[in-house]
């Protein structure tokens, strides 16, 4: 596999690789991105194999900002623009009316396409140097843990990619959040890195709730982000509790806290994660890898609060552990 610092030098490779119809991964300020020419069939086919992805999931196109996107839309909606001019660049993806010219491998064959600006330095460097928008889900098998260094990307596809461009660790840590402009009323498709709050606050209302007529998107599958290892979300009140019927069973655990105390007596792989949401979503996924090499029969994780700054943390533990959760008192 080729790791490499994510110099200039190693950026205009990159996008040469792009060019001739590679596959690359490259840092976001959310998840490593397994990159590909939007432009390029071959390349997005060889990319959904990478991955193991469905052909019917779409993917996000990157671009390096408003004006690159409406190259991709028929009509880019006047919210839309807003939220763009707001957060781009940053973890905000945009699901609009797709140009007539944008190949169905990367729309799942919807009418509708995902865009996104991305923030991190690298990533921006790449588009710029690239000069089109690439094409680029997270950079590990489809469905299971993201990955948000340069090392879970090469752990996961290994030599498949032409070239994984090291960034260090993702800042925000968890997906950007989307929001769809296919209906007349903005839908929020998946909570992310941007607070719906604070995308009220630009559209003078909230995204309404994902409803029937959604596109389809990437990471809103039920089970997604996941360990191998299974794993389930318990109340904290429960977890202690839960951990010994498991002991008492001769199973091996490992846990992700945050209040719950580790009790002295256990041996296992113990995670103390923050209990300020920002944070604990930045380590997230690096957590969960952890936890599943830690060669358990269970992951258990403790539930987080409901509250609105939670939220897209929540989500994504809830898919991690398909949405099953643990209510015992």
């Amino acid at each position: 596999m080729s790791v490499v610092e994510a110099n200039a030098s190693a950026i205009a490779r990159a996008a040469r690789l792009l060019r001739e119809g590679g596959i690359v991964a490259f840092p976001t300020e959310t998840v490593y991105g397994l990159g590909a020419d939007a432009r390029n069939a071959d390349a997005l086919r060889r990319m959904y194999a990478m991955k193991g992805r469905p052909a019917d999931h779409p993917v996000i196109v990157h671009v390096d900002g408003l004006e690159s996107a409406q190259a991709w839309s028929s009509q880019m909606p006047e919210g839309a623009c807003a939220l763009a001019r707001a957060f781009w660049p940053g973890p905000l993806t945009l699901i609009v009316p797709r140009a007539h010219d944008v190949l169905d491998a990367i729309t799942g064959g919807q009418p509708s396409v995902g865009l996104r600006a991305p923030a991190h330095p690298v990533a921006h460097a790449l588009l710029a140097a690239f000069g089109g928008g690439i094409a680029a889900p997270s950079a590990n098998r489809f469905g299971h843990v993201s990955p948000t260094t340069a090392r879970h990307v090469a752990d996961d596809l290994g030599d498949a990619v032409g070239l994984i461009l090291d960034g260090g660790p993702c800042a925000v840590g968890i997906e950007s959040t989307i929001v769809a402009f296919t209906t007349d009323t903005p839908m929020l498709l998946r909570p992310g890195g941007v607070p719906v709050e604070a995308i009220a606050s630009v559209l003078g209302q909230a995204p309404i709730a994902r409803a029937a007529t959604a596109p389809r998107a990437s990471g809103t599958l039920a089970s997604h982000y996941a360990p191998r290892t299974p794993a389930s979300l318990v109340a904290p009140d429960a977890l202690i509790a839960e951990l010994g019927q498991l002991e008492e069973r001769d199973e091996r655990v490992a846990v992700l806290a945050v209040t719950a105390r580790r009790p002295d007596s256990f041996d296992g792989v113990w995670i103390g994660a923050p209990a300020d949401a920002t944070m604990y979503a930045r380590l997230l996924y690096a957590n969960l890898r952890t936890l599943d090499a830690a060669d358990a029969d269970a992951i258990l994780i403790e539930q987080v609060p409901q509250t609105s700054a939670w939220r897209a943390v929540g989500d994504r533990l809830a898919r991690a552990t398909s949405g099953e959760t643990d209510d015992r008192d």
